[in-house]
């Protein structure tokens, strides 16, 4: 849903918002629109994952929950992604911030990870899941994404490539007959050892 205001939203005015209520909103050219109410699975992989890159020996200040990227597109402002794993720069760049989001000109972050919203092709959540937001981390170099995909049953990771992200697809599909998964495969952290499906259950049986 767009809410309407009587003129166009800053950045800077889009981080300090508040209406009294616990909704998400992203800036679409300047206008707030609403990102509905995060489903239970999405959280808890995400939380999932948090503690996995924390296994590996990331620490909490290197691990970004609700904490925004401005990007340069047509779209959107600044996107929400819903795991964000640091560099120590870009750990750096918000530590100590009322609103957390990564500038334009600030470090990146190491990897960007979306649990995807359910939609078929064409649709809005799928265009801005699919489309724009591998352009828009692609544009501002981030090294890394991940789209996690519940209905589909597939994690994807993407390696920058040449201004573009390359994506090896990682499928849980197949762990319902044989048993056993892909184990994902990290281009910044190859030490995780995490499958597919564990991912998509967010680690349980």
């Amino acid at each position: 849903m767009t809410i309407a205001t009587a003129r166009r939203m800053s950045l800077e005015e889009y981080l300090t918002y508040d209406d009294g209520t616990d909704t998400r909103y992203e800036l679409e050219d300047g206008v707030l629109v609403e990102m509905g109410v995060e489903s239970t699975i999405n959280t808890w992989i995400a939380m999932y994952l948090a503690f996995a890159f924390g296994a590996l020996g990331v620490p909490p200040s290197r691990v970004g929950i609700k904490q925004k990227i401005q990007v340069k597109s047509k779209y959107a402002s600044a996107r929400d992604p819903d795991l964000i794993i640091h560099s120590e720069g870009s750990a750096l760049a918000i530590e100590g911030l009322a609103e957390s989001c990564l500038k334009l000109l600030e470090p990146n972050p190491l990897i960007v990870i979306e649990v995807v919203s359910p939609g078929t092709e064409g649709t809005k959540n799928y265009k801005r899941d699919y489309e724009q937001k591998p352009s828009e981390y692609a544009a501002r170099g981030i090294p890394e994404m991940w789209q996690i995909d519940p209905e589909r049953s597939w994690v994807k990771v993407g390696k920058l490539v040449d201004g573009d992200y390359e994506f090896e697809t990682f499928t849980g599909k197949e762990a319902m007959t044989s048993g056993r998964s892909q184990t994902i495969v990290s281009p910044s952290f190859p030490g995780l050892k995490v499958t597919a499906i564990e991912v998509l259950k967010a680690g349980r049986r």
